[in-house]
């Protein structure tokens, strides 16, 4: 782990003492990520309600510059240069490094076609099942670390060859038992679980783009 790494995970502890019992798991969670990403695989992320929304806030992190600067490395630039000469410095200059992540509680469309037609507990494993390939790594949020769906979702990310990182609350609930990882947060009440949800993953965010972005 960089100096760097090490200085964003003490500083969230500094911030947020209750956190330090999560150490171990948070440190787990963060070397399932680099090496997913590393290997140029990607992130599939679910949950909902709440944990709906922290999906989507996640990939938002990820796919775009959170702390640091991601400009493109010179080969990439000049790649682009070269296949669009009149526009490349534009498209060269407005691009950031990401590292890939799919909240799949976005598809409206998708979603609700198939909790209509088929099974709503369901509609996550559908999604792991489509976009989930070896080496990927499914993020399961559950506060209660019961919800079916999520469940569901990381039993067919065990079949895809994905490994599962999950972030939930004191009890663990189900979900610890099928996680590779998990996060069990120092919180019993859904909406204490969410705040330091929030911390646990902005420290997660920080630290893979300091892995693999600071050196370029």
């Amino acid at each position: 782990m960089k100096t760097t790494t090490q200085q964003i995970l003490h500083k969230t502890f500094i911030d947020t003492p209750a956190l330090q019992v999560c150490e171990p798991s948070i440190v787990n969670a963060w070397e399932i990520l680099v090496r997913c990403f590393k290997q140029q695989n990607k992130l599939l992320l679910c949950g909902n309600g709440g944990s709906a929304a922290d999906c989507e806030h996640i990939v938002g992190e990820l796919m775009k510059g959170f702390v640091l600067p991601r400009t493109l490395p010179a080969s990439v630039q000049e790649k682009i240069k070269a296949a669009w000469p009149d526009r490349g410095d534009y498209l060269a200059s407005h691009l950031q490094g990401a590292l890939p992540a799919i909240s799949l509680v976005s598809h409206t469309s998708f979603s609700t076609a198939f909790i209509n037609d088929v099974a709503a507990d369901m509609v996550y494993a559908q999604q792991v099942y489509g976009y989930g390939q070896a080496g990927d790594v499914l993020m399961a949020l559950s506060t209660s670390g019961n919800a079916e769906n999520v469940l569901n979702a990381a039993r067919i990310a065990e079949v895809c060859g994905m490994e599962t990182v999950a972030i939930t609350g004191s009890k663990g609930g189900e979900i610890a038992r099928l996680a590779h990882c998990v996060i069990c947060l120092p919180a019993d009440k859904t909406y204490r679980i969410q705040e330091y949800t929030l911390v646990v993953y902005h420290c997660l965010c920080a630290m893979l783009e300091a892995e693999i972005f600071l050196a370029q």
